[in-house]
């Protein structure tokens, strides 16, 4: 349960960083806003033990910022960690979660947590703060150290992991590959990569090296290298090594990397920072200056400065001064950031409460897992952006009105609350960014208001088990109904008070019917979870033509981005196209192959061709010719039906018992894996030379060989079975687990068939496509109608026989024998081709095309989205706006101004006066008649 629950995070992290997570015990003390987000995203990763501390008490304020926090609570008064504690567990039921709630300050013995290997402190003082980094720091080994804050419109996450910390793996890309042209024989040695290849890689790194020929003794060797250019490196002296001849494959080495610490003590006074915003590189400081005097200003009077209280921002601009003069660089003060950081600081905003929660969330796990580079050490991020508008705002719009919007209000003003109630929103998709989207919303009051305001959600599919621990809407009572109305539910525990539609359809052309120009001009604004890159493009093309704003956000692994479209003001998604994914060529995937990839897609072909496609042309065909006598009359009069060959081939070896579809498994074993490589070597022979006197086979190009069946092979027998599985199911022929694997009914002698091998021409064009129609001889002709007249007299043509059941491709049930067969075939080629095999795992991430996920990326992305929503619905201008792209793993946080629309200018004809005119992408045109209307060429 457990592995099918977290495939994709696997994918992520790796078996090993999931294990050490999985024994690893993690104290968290605050379980207000961002104490939830954290919690929310560890448990769903899955760490071993989760202790929440709280001692405050559930009040309106909390349901606002905390989605477990419901009325119920406030009424009975409950403790924020208590009232929480059940919800937050039936997130994961493989965590163990503890409610602590005693108090936790200055004089606690701290020796209760050396049970812990992380500890995370939000909503505590920076004098405690001091206090529990410096115990952490100095156990053996450190206890890792993070604290985190959110006040107002500003947030900061602080990392330390002791003195020293090793990282195994710093990015957890997978290691490079990169297939060798030359390497000189001189000092340093200069290697040279494939043609149109780039090798991507960074001076610093190492490479180990096999199957070079002629340089042989580099085989299996490790070096560091040096980047000459995109195409070359270098990697030391080579000069007294036997001449290179040709191949050769450099393989990246993962090297560990050590990262060292500073206590929180010094890194205040010297912080390191991680620049967000390039063009803003200053803002880090600033912040870190702005709320180390809010700490100082708690501390003197203790209290927050008051909501919009212009007399304490004057006080706290003067500490300010005082803390500027006691760090290191003596950083300017930014008087405006102290400002609006004292007015705001009672707020709190549960979007940057997202965003920050999702950053921290992943340096938890990397402090238990040792995997991906961790923070260093401080990382702020803010909505700066929003306070120009602000400003024109009377105090009062920022005070409580005792409703559970007031900690947002105190951010961004009553005004800017209204207009979030009264939005309509249309949100596409409800999986891990679509749940976490929902949260936003209720959270923001999206869609509450009385007259106006509609959420409007659609999603097609069902919840899955692998989505439990990403999606967190969903529980395993779930598994199996709708997304969308599951999501809904959901949200409305969150906030009863949210008006929201909730379908089942997929946005794409063929439902434009469903979703028209009218729906899309009721919507505010439209939001898009999507993996589909031709659905968004679809969504914004109806985004543009109806002129609303669009907010796209997506996610890969630890990789996220957010973007941000407004009409009239940036570019639209489809101004911009990614680059093409890079197809495998057809002769490489036939006959070449050079890697596992190629091996895979291979496998993954034969299984839709022989149980998916060919059974569908085979109904087809009886649906159009429902009889075979009918079918053998008309070709007898020399009329050409299209496919017909192929289906009375496929009728004429039609297996019709288990034995038979053994049989033909093993008969498909010889074809693939022994008589294709007996075909290339007969066409070209191991010595064969090119016109320029190179070997034929030569890097990336490599000789097959054929192999021979073993029954007692794992490998062979796994291939055997699940092939004989599809191909009764395809040809409805019944069997049972315990006939598979009797002996009596799967001897050997049933796999020596005998098949013998006939030569056949090899394409080698790279350019070359899958033909469509192979051409049919005068011979094929003859051997049909004898095989349909033996058919039809043997009585295998009755209507049964001329029936197929279809198998569409399911990655996710692991019962149905399709990954085995793919697994089997493709490790198999592997062999043949002498490429490094893949396990079962990696091949269904490659076969299934699987996005590697986790909960933490899209924590962050909801959040920095929920964030430009604001925005949005507060009209702000263009250079407000914000995209980002974030690595968690590395960790980079990149925000960029929005790219600014395009116009050109037009001069138009009407009535024999010219007018000049600016038109964008989107500008709509009325097409009037001729006479009226005319348009010269555009400048």
């Amino acid at each position: 349960g457990l592995v099918n629950r977290t495939v994709r995070q696997r994918y992520v992290l790796g078996d090993t960083a999931m294990q050490k997570m999985a024994q690893s015990h993690v104290f968290l003390s605050g379980i207000g806003g961002l104490g939830v987000e954290i919690a929310k995203n560890i448990i769903l990763a899955g760490v071993k033990a989760l202790t929440v501390h709280d001692t405050k008490q559930c009040t309106k304020w909390d349901l606002g910022i905390n989605f477990f926090i419901h009325e119920d609570d406030i009424t009975s008064q409950r403790n924020r960690a208590e009232a929480t504690l059940h919800r937050i567990a039936e997130l994961n039921p493989y965590v163990h979660v503890a409610a602590s709630v005693v108090p936790l300050d200055e004089t606690t013995d701290l020796s209760f947590l050396k049970q812990y290997q992380c500890v995370i402190l939000t909503e505590v003082s920076l004098l405690l703060q001091k206090k529990i980094n410096d115990f952490c720091h100095a156990q053996q080994p450190p206890i890792k150290f993070i604290s985190a804050d959110v006040y107002g419109i500003c947030s900061r996450l602080f990392c330390d992991f002791g003195d020293e910390f090793e990282v195994l793996d710093t990015t957890g890309e997978e290691p490079k590959e990169i297939f060798i042209s030359n390497i000189t024989q001189s000092n340093p040695g200069i290697v040279t990569c494939l043609e149109n290849h780039p090798h991507r890689l960074e001076t610093g790194q190492f490479l180990t090296f096999r199957e070079v020929n002629g340089m042989s003794c580099l085989n299996g060797s490790t070096h560091q290298i040096t980047v000459v250019s995109p195409y070359s490196f270098s990697i030391g002296d080579t000069s007294d090594m036997e001449p290179y001849l040709h191949g050769g494959i450099a393989v990246q080495v993962k090297t560990p990397k050590m990262f060292y610490f500073e206590r929180l003590e010094k890194q205040i006074i010297n912080p390191l920072c991680l620049v967000a915003d390039f063009s803003k590189p200053e803002a880090p400081l600033q912040i870190h200056v702005a709320m180390l005097a809010l700490n100082h200003f708690q501390e003197n009077f203790g209290r927050g400065p008051n909501i919009g209280c212009l007399q304490d921002a004057e006080e706290m601009l003067k500490i300010a001064m005082s803390v500027s003069e006691t760090l290191e660089n003596k950083p300017q003060v930014n008087g405006d950031v102290v400002k609006w950081l004292s007015r705001t600081a009672q707020g709190f905003l549960a979007p940057l409460a997202a965003a920050v929660g999702g950053v921290a969330s992943q340096e938890v796990l990397k402090a238990v897992t040792g995997k991906f580079s961790p923070l260093q050490q401080w990382l702020y991020i803010d909505m700066l952006d929003i306070v120009t508008p602000l400003e024109k705002m009377g105090c009062e719009e920022f005070l409580p009105r005792g409703d559970r919007y007031d900690a947002l209000r105190a951010c961004i003003g009553d005004s800017l609350c209204q207009k979030l109630h009264d939005l309509n929103v249309f949100l596409v998709g409800c999986g891990a960014i679509g749940c976490e989207m929902l949260k936003n919303f209720a959270l923001l009051g999206v869609g509450t208001g009385q007259d106006k305001g509609l959420v409007t959600i659609t999603d097609p599919d069902l919840i899955e088990k692998s989505n439990l621990n990403r999606q967190f809407l969903f529980r395993p009572h779930h598994i199996q109904k709708p997304k969308s109305y599951t999501a809904a539910e959901a949200t409305l525990n969150i906030n009863p008070y949210l008006k929201i539609d909730s379908y089942i359809n997929k946005v794409c052309p063929a439902t434009e019917n469903t979703y028209s120009d009218e729906f899309y001009t009721k919507q505010d604004v439209i939001v898009t979870a999507l993996d589909n890159v031709e659905a968004r493009r679809y969504i914004d093309s109806r985004c543009v033509a109806n002129l609303r704003p669009l907010i796209d956000s997506g996610t890969m692994g630890t990789k996220g981005h957010t973007e941000v479209i407004v009409p009239h003001l940036t570019e639209s998604y489809n101004s911009h196209r990614d680059p093409p994914e890079e197809e495998i060529p057809f002769c490489t995937l036939k006959s070449f192959p050079a890697a596992i990839e190629h091996t895979i897609q291979w496998a993954r072909d034969k299984f839709e061709s022989s149980f998916s496609h060919k059974p569908s042309l085979f109904n087809k065909f009886w649906q159009t010719y429902p009889s075979a006598e009918e079918v053998l009359q008309r070709i007898k009069s020399g009329e050409s039906l299209e496919g017909c060959f192929h289906v009375i081939k496929t009728l004429s070896r039609r297996p019709r018992s288990w034995t038979q579809c053994v049989e033909l498994a093993r008969v498909k074993f010889e074809k693939y894996f022994s008589h294709k490589a007996l075909q290339l070597l007969h066409s070209f022979p191991l010595d064969t030379r090119l016109k320029d006197g190179s070997l034929f086979w030569q890097s990336p190009k490599r000789p097959p060989f054929p192999v021979k069946f073993e029954f007692n092979d794992p490998l062979h027998y796994g291939f055997i079975v699940s092939a004989a599985k599809l191909f009764a199911t395809v040809y409805c022929v019944p069997f049972t687990e315990k006939v598979i694997h009797t002996a009596t009914v799967f001897p050997s002698h049933n796999l020596d068939v005998p098949v013998q091998f006939w030569p056949d021409v090899v394409q080698t064009d790279e350019t070359a496509r899958k033909p469509d129609h192979i051409p049919v001889s005068s011979e094929d002709e003859r051997n049909a109608i004898f095989q349909l007249e033996k058919s039809i007299v043997s009585n295998e043509a009755l209507e049964n026989d001329l029936q197929m059941k279809p198998i569409s491709f399911e990655k996710d049930d692991d019962s149905n024998g399709h990954i085995d067969f793919i697994t089997a075939a493709s490790n198999l080629r592997a062999k043949m081709y002498n490429i490094e095999p893949a396990d079962r795992f990696k091949t269904k991430r490659i076969a299934g095309k699987i996005i590697p996920a986790i909960a933490t990326a899209t924590a962050a992305v909801s959040g920095l989205v929920a964030l430009e929503l604001i925005k949005v619905v507060g009209g702000y201008p263009a250079d407000a706006y914000k995209n980002c792209f974030l690595n968690l793993a590395i960790p980079i946080m990149v925000f960029t101004e929005t790219a600014e629309v395009r116009r050109t200018e037009i001069r138009i004809i009407i009535k024999m006066y010219i007018h000049h005119t600016i038109f964008t992408v989107f500008t709509n045109f009325t097409c009037m008649n001729k006479k009226e209307f005319s348009t010269p060429k555009s400048k």
